[in-house]
C-alpha cells in the first residue's frame, strides 16, 4: 500500500475519533485507547511515521497544538472553583513543582545512571501532568468537584511551569561550556517569563474590552481567538523557547474569568477543538515511538520508572501540603494520579534531539523514557482512578438527580414526592417567594439564577443527570435546555410545551436551542397548574420483583386509567421521562410516577378543546 501524508493524517484522525466514541461507549479510559491506538499504527503497525511524514513542521505543530490546549484549559479555570484551597493550590504548583524536580533529578541521575544535566532536564519534563490527559480522566472517573478542580487547575498551570524549567535546566545544559552560571541563566528566565506572561495577560485583557464593546462582530470572535493564541504563542517563543505556552496559559485565564458576552459559544468552541487536538495529538505522538529505541531500556529503566511513580510524586504532594485544606484522600489521589501527556512528551522529543546534537550521551533515552512513564501513568491512573477515589470517598455520586427550573404548586408536589422516593430532586427557580413551599416540605431548593456562570458552579452539575425546564416562558425553558445539553446530553434536558398564547400560527423557536417536549404535547404549564387544582396528584406506582420471565410483563406497573405517565424510576436509580415520541416502559421492580385525577374531581372537555370542572353533585 502506497503510504502518504494524507493516508497518515486520515489514520490518526478516524482512528483517534473512534477509540474516543469506545471509551465513551464502554466506559474505558480514553487515553489508553488513544496511547494503544498510536502503538499500533506506529511501531507495532508501521503505518504512520509522524516525524517522517510531517518532517519540521512537526514539532511546531505539535507545539501550537499544545499552546491551544493550555489557552482552552485556562479558560475554563474560575477562580470561584478553588475558594478555600488557594494556599494548598498554590504550593501544589510552586513548592510541589520544585519538589518533583528535585526529587526526580536525584533519581534519573543515582537510578537511570542519567549524567547531571540530563537528569535536571528529565526530572523537569516529568513536573508536568497537562490537561491532555488528566480532562479525560476527570470525565471517566467523575469525583467531586473539589478534588476535580484540584486536578483540572494543577495541570494547567504546572504544564507551562515544567515547560519551562525544562528549558531552564536545557539552557543551563548547553551553556555549561560557556561559562555560563546556573543564577545568571535563572536571572534571565525570570525576567523573560514576566515579560511573557505579562503579554498574554494583556492580550487577553485587550481582547475581553474589543468583545465587551462589541469591536469584533460575533461571526469573528471564535477565529479571532484562535488566531491571537498562536500570534501569542509565536511571539512568546521568539523571545524564549517554550514561554509561549506560559503566555498562552495566562491569556485564557485572564479572559475565562471576565465577564463576557457569548463566553458559552466561545467555551464549546475551544472545547470542541481540544477534543479534537488531544485526540489526534496522543495518537501521532506514541506512533512516533521507535521500537529500536525502546529496546534500549533495561532493569535500571524500569527501576527509575517505579521510583518516579511510588516515591517521588507522591512524596512531593505530602511535602508540599502539609498544613493545607487539601484534605488527606484528596492528597493521597493527587500523589498516586499524575498522568504525563502531550506536553511532556514533545519536550522531551525536541530537547533529547537538541542533546543529543550537542554531544551529550545518553540524551537519546529521553524520550523513550518518558514515554514508558506517560504510557505506565495513563494506564494507572486510567484504570485505578476511579476505584481509588470511590474508596477514598471522592466519587461524585451517580448523575441521575433531577433538576427542575420553576417553582409552582405541581412542580412543588412533584419534587415532594421524588425527594421521597430518594430521587436526587433540585428545584431551582429566582424567587425565594415560589420556592418557600418547597423548602417548608424538606425538598432540595436553589434561589438564584442557573443560567450565570456563578449559578451553574454552584449547582454541581456533575450529581444531575435530566433536566425538566417547567417555568411558564417558553423561551426562557429553550435557553435553559440549550445551555444544559452540553453538560448533560440533548436526551437528558426537557421543557414543557408552550403555553397560553403560543398557538399553532406563532413562530417556532429553533429546534438547535429547544430541548425535548415533556410528558404530553398537552402539558402546558397552564394545564398541568389547572389539573392541581383541579384536584390532580402525583402518584407512585411500583411492580413487584418477578422469579419469572413468563410473568415479568404481567406485573409491569401502569398508570390508574385517565392518568398520565410522567417519568419511570429504574431500579438503577435512572431515570427515563415521557415525552410525546416516547412514553418510557417500565419492568419489573422500576417504579412509574403518573400524574392522575383525584378521586372527587374529575375533568372534561369543552367542544374547543378548553378544560371545565365538572359540577359538583348535590
Amino acid at each position: 500500500m502506497m503510504h502518504s501524508l494524507e493516508i497518515a493524517i486520515a489514520l490518526a484522525v478516524v482512528l483517534g475519533i473512534a477509540a474516543q466514541w469506545l471509551a465513551w461507549r464502554f466506559g474505558f479510559p480514553a487515553i489508553v485507547l488513544l496511547a494503544l491506538t498510536g502503538i499500533a499504527l506506529g511501531p507495532v503497525g508501521g503505518l504512520l511515521h509522524p516525524s517522517q511524514d510531517f518532517g519540521s513542521l512537526y514539532h511546531t505543530l505539535v507545539g501550537l497544538a499544545v499552546a491551544v490546549v493550555l489557552f482552552e484549559g485556562g479558560f475554563s479555570l474560575r477562580v470561584e472553583e478553588i475558594r478555600g484551597s488557594v494556599g494548598g493550590l498554590a504550593r501544589l504548583t510552586s513548592l510541589g513543582v520544585l519538589l518533583s524536580w528535585l526529587l526526580g533529578t536525584l533519581a534519573a541521575h543515582f537510578v537511570a545512571g542519567l549524567s547531571w544535566p540530563l537528569a535536571a532536564v528529565l526530572g523537569a519534563i516529568l513536573t508536568v501532568t497537562g490537561p491532555t490527559v488528566v480532562g479525560p480522566l476527570l470525565r471517566h472517573a467523575r469525583l467531586r468537584s473539589h478534588a476535580a478542580n484540584l486536578f483540572k487547575w494543577e495541570g494547567i498551570i504546572n504544564d507551562p511551569i515544567g515547560a519551562l524549567l525544562a528549558v531552564l535546566a536545557f539552557e543551563y545544559a548547553l551553556g555549561a561550556g560557556t561559562g555560563s552560571t546556573v543564577p545568571a541563566l535563572t536571572a534571565k528566565l525570570v525576567l523573560i517569563l514576566a515579560l511573557t506572561g505579562a503579554m498574554g495577560g494583556g492580550v487577553g485583557w485587550l481582547l475581553g474590552r474589543l468583545y465587551g464593546q462589541g469591536h469584533v462582530p460575533e461571526f469573528l470572535k471564535a477565529p479571532g481567538l484562535l488566531a491571537a493564541v498562536v500570534l501569542v504563542y509565536v511571539t512568546a517563543n521568539q523571545m524564549q523557547a517554550e514561554a509561549g505556552l506560559l503566555a498562552t496559559t495566562t491569556m485564557g485565564i485572564v479572559m475565562g474569568n471576565r465577564e463576557l458576552a457569548g463566553a458559552l459559544e466561545l467555551r464549546r468552541f475551544k472545547e470542541n477543538i481540544v477534543v479534537f487536538l488531544v485526540t489526534v495529538l496522543f495518537v501521532v505522538l506514541t506512533a512516533d515511538v521507535e521500537v529500536a529505541t525502546l529496546a534500549r531500556l533495561d532493569w535500571t529503566s524500569a527501576a527509575y520508572v517505579a521510583v518516579v511513580v511510588l516515591v517521588v510524586r507522591p512524596l512531593a504532594v505530602f511535602l508540599s501540603t502539609i498544613g493545607s485544606r487539601i484534605t488527606w484522600p484528596e492528597r493521597a489521589l493527587l500523589g498516586w494520579v499524575a498522568p504525563r501527556g502531550v506536553v511532556a512528551a514533545a519536550m522531551a522529543g525536541l530537547l533529547g534531539k537538541n542533546l543529543a546534537e550537542a554531544g551529550y550521551q545518553g540524551a537519546e533515552l529521553l524520550f523513550p523514557l518518558t514515554f514508558v512513564i506517560i504510557l505506565v501513568t495513563v494506564t494507572l491512573g486510567g484504570f485505578t482512578i476511579r476505584p481509588l477515589a470511590r474508596r477514598l470517598g471522592l466519587i461524585a455520586e451517580d448523575p441521575h438527580g433531577l433538576l427542575i427550573i420553576g417553582a409552582s404548586p405541581w412542580s412543588i408536589q412533584l419534587a415532594q414526592r421524588l425527594h421521597e422516593m430518594g430521587v436526587r430532586v433540585l428545584l431551582a427557580d429566582v424567587s425565594e417567594y415560589r420556592l418557600a413551599p418547597a423548602e417548608a416540605v424538606g425538598v432540595p431548593t436553589y434561589w438564584g439564577e442557573v443560567l450565570s456562570d456563578w449559578g451553574r458552579q454552584r449547582l454541581e452539575i456533575g450529581r444531575i443527570g435530566y433536566l425538566l425546564a417547567a417555568t411558564e416562558n417558553p423561551s426562557y425553558n429553550a435557553l435553559a435546555c440549550s445551555r444544559f445539553a452540553q453538560e448533560l446530553g440533548r436526551d437528558r434536558v426537557f421543557e414543557l410545551p408552550a403555553g397560553t398564547g403560543m398557538d399553532s400560527d406563532s413562530p417556532q423557536l429553533s429546534q438547535d436551542i429547544e430541548g425535548r417536549l415533556a410528558f404530553s404535547h398537552d402539558a402546558t404549564p397552564d394545564r398541568m397548574a389547572h389539573r392541581y387544582y383541579l384536584g390532580w396528584h402525583f402518584t407512585v406506582e411500583k411492580a413487584p420483583l418477578s422469579a419469572e420471565r413468563r410473568t415479568a410483563r404481567a406485573h409491569r406497573p401502569e398508570c390508574p386509567e385517565g392518568g398520565e405517565p410522567i417519568m419511570v424510576v429504574r431500579r438503577s436509580g435512572a431515570l427515563a421521562l415521557s415525552s410525546p415520541d416516547l412514553i418510557p416502559e417500565a419492568r419489573p421492580g422500576d417504579r412509574l410516577v403518573c400524574y392522575v385525577p383525584g378521586s372527587d374531581e374529575s375533568e372534561e372537555e369543552t367542544e374547543d378543546g378548553s378544560e371545565a370542572v365538572a359540577p359538583a353533585s348535590d
